[in-house]
């Protein structure tokens, strides 16, 4: 028989600029809160994006090119940080011996 753990309450959020985890995502929050949080960040991300979508790209320098991508791909991990938890709580079932 496998040793089970309990859940984390706190999930860490996917960082690439720290080696120890200080955005944690509340496991236990209501699902209904956890969605609007990504679909905040989710909305937010498309509308930035499609922003830039309608920007003449030789009005920014390289510099600025990478900025714009960082800072989405940022806004989309979070959406996906959050999607993750959710999954595993939607599908987080009892198994049956």
């Amino acid at each position: 028989m496998k040793n089970q753990h309990p859940p984390r309450r706190f999930t860490p959020m996917s960082q690439t600029a720290t080696e120890y985890p200080v955005l944690l995502i509340d496991s236990d929050a209501p699902l209904s809160e956890l969605h609007a949080c990504a679909s905040e960040r989710l909305n937010a991300a498309l509308a930035y994006l499609h922003l830039m979508a309608c920007s003449n790209v030789s009005d920014y320098a390289e510099h600025d090119i990478n900025t714009v991508a960082n800072t989405a791909r940022i806004m989309v991990q979070d959406v996906a940080d959050v999607f993750t938890v959710m999954e595993r709580r939607g599908f987080d079932v009892a198994t049956v011996s």
